[in-house]
């Protein structure tokens, strides 16, 4: 006789998953370009040529646990302004849950230059060490979700068949996952519930950047110019009530208000097991310009307690440092 959905998702289950995270970090990864500032310099993952670890999903009473630590070796390849292939070697020695899930250490990065030195060459190998750390720790970020998305139905029993594709509560799901998932969408009183279990708080952020304030709102909603600081994929329509998507999928939400040169206000929502299901927060973003900088300040209200520090991080990190990676230079 089955357990009731109640009592079968309180037990410990695992799924082994690395041959599937394998493959995603040679998909995911060799997807990575970056253009350099000279016309024609570019670098990128060419091929990823070792995942040595165990990946797998756990379900221990009824949340889903990514647990995985690998050792990724990668071939880098770029080429100069003047048309000269340059080659290389890359190894990240940990990719781990406890790295991006629970920021308890930096990534490494080891890297080998294989390509006879010059001038050109060793720009675009400053090119690459500088600028692809960033790309690869926000796609690597977007790896414990993937895996749930992908394998927590396998683990996950629900009592309603509708619902069976839904993951687990501490899964990351998008903001449109009630078009995926009819029946959650007509169980507002689910929702509720869940939301009353969520205690909130605030976290801001500052910096002072050598750009317009102008320049700035278009780096923020442009969705052209927005890879340029994020490293990743986006979708922006910056109109009132359109949905956006930040770091390939990694952040979504939708815009409340938009000042031009002013002010921006978006529903935020982490797609990360750390961030509770169907929970948003809000971000205002003001823009505060002088003579020759603008002070930016990112107000994050409705953060789930006990996440503060990984919020500011990661908008320390991936918003702040992006900024910098791009030359505007910057004061915490």
């Amino acid at each position: 006789m089955a357990l009731p959905p109640s009592t079968a998702n309180w037990h410990w289950k695992n799924k082994n998953v690395t041959r599937w995270g394998t493959q995603w970090f040679e998909h995911a990864l060799t997807s990575i370009t970056i253009n350099g500032d000279q016309e024609g310099e570019t670098v990128s993952i060419s091929k990823v040529t070792e995942v040595d670890g165990d990946i797998e999903l756990g379900q221990r009473k009824s949340k889903l646990i990514t647990i995985f630590d690998c050792k990724v070796e990668m071939q880098w390849t770029g080429t100069t302004s003047d048309g000269t292939e340059v080659k290389g070697t890359l190894t990240i020695p940990e990719v781990s849950h406890e790295i991006i899930c629970d920021k308890l250490s930096d990534f490494v990065f080891n890297w080998t230059l294989t390509t006879s030195s010059s001038p050109e060459v060793d720009a675009v190998y400053k090119l690459a060490k500088t600028r692809l750390p960033t790309a690869l720790e926000t796609k690597l970020a977007s790896f414990p979700s993937a895996i749930i998305d992908t394998h927590g139905k396998d683990l996950t029993v629900s009592a309603d068949p509708s619902r069976s594709g839904s993951p687990a509560p501490a899964a990351a799901v998008s903001l449109s996952s009630s078009a995926a998932h009819p029946a959650t969408a007509a169980s507002p009183s689910v929702k509720k519930a869940d939301e009353k279990k969520v205690n909130t708080t605030s976290v801001v952020v500052e910096a002072t950047l050598q750009a317009s304030a102008d320049d700035l709102f278009s780096l923020l909603t442009d969705e052209k110019r927005i890879p340029m600081w994020t490293r990743a994929p986006a979708q922006s329509n910056p109109q009132p009530g359109a949905e956006f998507s930040l770091f390939g999928g990694g952040v979504k939400g939708k815009y409340i208000s938009l000042t031009p040169s002013k002010e921006i206000v978006q529903s935020w929502a982490l797609q990360s097991p750390t961030w509770p299901s169907g929970h948003s927060a809000t971000l205002t973003t003001t823009l505060d310009q002088s003579t020759d900088s603008t002070k930016v300040k990112f107000n994050l209200t409705g953060v789930p307690t006990g996440t503060e520090d990984e919020i500011k991080r990661n908008l320390e990190g991936y918003y702040i440092h992006g900024f910098k990676s791009i030359g505007l230079g910057t004061e915490l």
